[in-house]
């Protein structure tokens, strides 16, 4: 791929929009606000001043591990799908196809990076595989698969890795010898990774080879203790010395997530309602991550790590993949569509509260229920503010497609951003068979758009620019 020396043109001169300035009810600010947040947010990203086949491309830099950039760029797939700013189009584009990203299968198995990828990593790359697939979104380079045959390669990586020796069934946390303690643990990210990339390629294919894999993913974790059910939690995982007996009782905000939106892409694709009753259940088992202490107001929060000011660089870009997944479930689920908004809505709105932190007077803080800067800046911050936020521009963008309409694209002359026409956000249902197996409302906060058309300040550019080394 062609090593990315420059960004759009569109990007370079313009004013940046204090993200404490959100107003909920208006489109304009709700976008510009989350330039700003993408622009903070892809100031980490330092890996394309390296050579295009650095192991550097595509990857951020201590402290965050691998995973967290494939996390990242299904952020920023997120952010042009829910704004249309072209931005960054070409630096995901090169990410994502890096060679030391991609491995020599195609599939997010790079030897570069494994002595530190478990199953849980290859998921998020492999999501935002499929993010892009599900929404025809450029894939230029003709020798490398396309975005939906890169999905299939990730499904087909972990659904080899299921064994039944232990617990009967499941993806063990890690994958090569050289991370020895996660050989021994089965969790909910990897299994609740493979349960939701089988969804998402059941409904992108109409294969229900897919399907067969998403309903024996949950029928494990259900049986194995994983999801609570009777408050629909989803625990962490268990060890194997016990068979899987004692689940470990932690909890974070993205297994949450990443099983929610699995379930309400089945629930869209199936149309058979105990998908959308487990839905509504997962939803309403993650309600206590709104619930933060000291407080009445619900506001999203990492309970396991953040009262106790004890969370590490992963953890603290988690309740980013809950906003991501509650948003797009919606989609899946229109039903759902007031409780996620209600709560999410107030959440955003802390979030840029907090968004006034070092010398730029906007870096973001990481409790949003304390309802100041509270001296904690990372990436992790910018993405789950950038994540929440987007989410509100939801109604504008069109839901994921499906089999009949995903199709390969290779051209890369982003269309010009100048209006915004909302479309209907509840996803219609069409199922294509295909032979064989699997291959490589009103908002209840009284928060509705005001679907005004103003140009969106894209963020000052010129200072990633230089940043980058580009200008």
């Amino acid at each position: 791929m062609k090593f990315i020396t420059s960004v759009h043109a569109a990007a370079v001169t313009s004013a940046i929009t204090a993200p404490n300035s959100l107003d909920v009810k208006s489109l304009s600010s709700v976008r510009n606000v989350a330039a700003t947040l993408a622009y903070d947010a892809m100031s980490y990203y330092k890996g394309n001043l390296s050579a295009p086949d650095s192991v550097a491309m595509g990857d951020l830099q201590d402290p965050y591990y691998w995973w967290t950039a494939g996390a990242l760029w299904g952020a920023m797939l997120d952010y042009y799908h829910f704004t249309g700013d072209s931005t960054y189009n070409d630096v995901v584009i090169q990410a994502l196809l890096a060679p030391t990203n991609l491995g020599i299968q195609r599939a997010y198995m790079p030897a570069e990076h494994e002595f530190e990828e478990g199953n849980d990593d290859l998921f998020f790359w492999g999501s935002a595989a499929i993010a892009a697939a599900e929404r025809n979104f450029p894939q230029p380079n003709t020798t490398l698969p396309s975005w939906l045959d890169l999905g299939a390669n990730v499904f087909n990586q972990l659904a080899s890795r299921w064994t039944t020796q232990d617990c009967g069934g499941g993806l063990l946390w890690q994958i090569y010898a050289s991370n020895p303690n996660g050989l021994t643990y089965k969790n909910s990210v990897s299994n609740g990774g493979l349960f939701q990339i089988a969804a998402r390629m059941a409904r992108a294919t109409g294969n229900d080879t897919y399907l067969e894999w998403a309903e024996k993913v949950w029928d494990w974790s259900m049986d194995i203790g994983f999801i609570d059910p009777e408050s629909y939690h989803v625990y962490d995982g268990a060890g194997i010395d016990t068979n899987c007996t004692k689940t470990n009782p932690a909890s974070f905000t993205y297994t949450s997530g990443i099983y929610l939106y699995g379930a309400a892409v089945l629930a869209n694709y199936t149309k058979k309602p105990e998908w959308k009753q487990r839905t509504e259940k997962l939803l309403d088992g993650a309600g206590w991550f709104f619930t933060p202490p000291n407080s009445t107001t619900k506001i999203m929060y990492e309970g396991a790590c953040e009262t106790v000011e004890r969370c590490d660089a992963d953890m603290t870009t988690f309740k980013g993949y809950l906003a991501r997944f509650m948003w797009q479930s919606t989609q899946m689920v229109p039903s759902l569509r007031d409780k996620v908004e209600s709560l999410l809505t107030i959440s955003a709105q802390a979030a840029v509260k907090t968004c006034t932190g070092t010398e730029t007077g906007r870096a973001c803080g990481q409790k949003w229920y304390v309802g100041e800067f509270d001296g904690l800046t990372n990436l992790g911050s910018e993405m789950c503010a950038l994540e929440t936020v987007q989410g509100l521009l939801i109604d504008g963008a069109a839901p994921p497609l499906e089999a009949k309409d995903i199709k390969t694209v290779r051209d890369t002359n982003w269309p010009p951003q100048e209006s915004y026409t909302p479309t209907p956000s509840q996803a219609p249902t069409t199922k294509r068979g295909i032979a064989g197996d699997a291959k490589p409302t009103e908002n209840a906060a009284g928060a509705r758009l005001n679907l005004e058309v103003k140009p969106l300040a894209v963020v000052g550019f010129g200072i990633l620019l230089a940043t980058w080394g580009l200008a």
